[in-house]
């Protein structure tokens, strides 16, 4: 009698496990999964009834939009375009791979600049790696000020904006990743490169992340207990640059010929980039730009808004209003 063949399971698939860890707002799995979280709540608001705000899209293909932000008490009637708001760009940081312009602690930010400006303030998405890594976040960053443009100049379209903003006075201004985006957007448009819809007075680079192959004091010997550590950095590089790119990447490397005229870098004490920031404004400065650069003593990276009831929170803020209502020659 014949006796049957024995037989075997195929082997049990391992899980997918965790290859890059960002936290609770982005893991990668072994098998090529993203998975993404939204970020806690806040545990203080700063929205209290002086601004009013909606949501917007501006590139409906690539699902992206932006939250706009106006204070909610203003007369304009009897002053006509003098009596109208400048207007603030903002770009979230999160080293290109997380964030969105909902997160509370963006979304706080933005309520204060509002607020204490004031200001029509655009708070702008954009696309994230690794699903779309760089130059993705930066032709982004391009259609936001580009889409801005085209809304200035039909009114009709927007009358949210045009009840409100003073195209004459437009300033961009980021975090982190949002900071280097800004940095690229001045190279990019400079002070004439929305007009005649726009005037971009000026630009705002809060704790940018900029870098290159050499390495900075502060860059080395960063301890691993710090909110933008060595290791997250490497991971944020890895996940959000294109694939075979350096630390001197042009997307990443700031210096280049063309750059803005009137520039404020604010950089923090305690920043894995602080000695690349101050980098950043000596170099532009000698080259005959009108450059502020203030450091915060004691701050850690991209500090702003994670403590909005802050003296160092409240001192950014001013610091950001005497920069916007400065008229592009250095003067008050």
């Amino acid at each position: 009698m014949a006796m049957p063949m024995p037989t075997s399971s195929p082997p049990a698939m391992a899980a997918p496990y965790v290859v890059e860890d960002c936290g609770f707002a982005l893991q990668v799995l072994s098998d090529g999964t993203i998975v993404r979280s939204s970020p806690p709540p806040a545990q203080v608001t700063a929205d209290d009834g002086r601004v009013e705000w909606k949501d917007a899209v501006y590139d409906a293909a690539r699902g992206l939009g932006l939250r706009m932000y106006r204070p909610r008490h203003r007369d304009v009637t009897d002053k006509g375009e003098e009596g109208k708001l400048p207007v603030l760009v903002y770009f979230h940081g999160g080293g290109f791979c997380m964030g969105s312009y909902y997160w509370p602690e963006n979304h706080t930010v933005c309520l204060r600049l509002a607020a204490e400006l004031p200001a029509v303030v655009l708070s702008f998405d954009y696309r994230l790696a690794p699903e779309h890594r760089l130059p993705a976040a930066h032709e982004d960053a391009a259609a936001a000020l580009l889409w801005l443009r085209n809304q200035l100049i039909a009114s009709s379209e927007n009358p949210w904006l045009a009840e409100s903003a003073d195209s004459r006075r437009v300033f961009v201004s980021g975090v982190s990743a949002g900071g280097s985006l800004v940095h690229h957007m001045a190279v990019r448009f400079g002070t004439a490169g929305l007009e005649p819809g726009a005037n971009v007075v000026g630009y705002i680079l809060l704790m940018p992340g900029l870098f290159s192959a050499e390495p900075t004091r502060s860059e080395m010997g960063w301890p691993d207990s710090a909110f933008l550590s060595q290791e997250m950095f490497d991971r944020l590089f890895r996940l959000g640059m294109p694939a075979g790119a350096t630390r001197d990447d042009a997307l990443v490397n700031p210096f280049a010929p063309d750059s803005p005229s009137l520039v404020l870098v604010v950089a923090a004490e305690r920043d894995f980039f602080r000695d690349r920031n101050v980098e950043y404004a000596e170099r532009i400065k000698a080259m005959g730009k009108d450059v502020e650069l203030v450091v915060f003593a004691g701050q850690e990276h991209a500090s702003f808004g994670m403590d909005p009831v802050s003296d160092a929170d409240a001192e950014l803020v001013r610091l950001i209003k005497h920069f916007v209502g400065r008229d592009g020659n250095g003067n008050p």
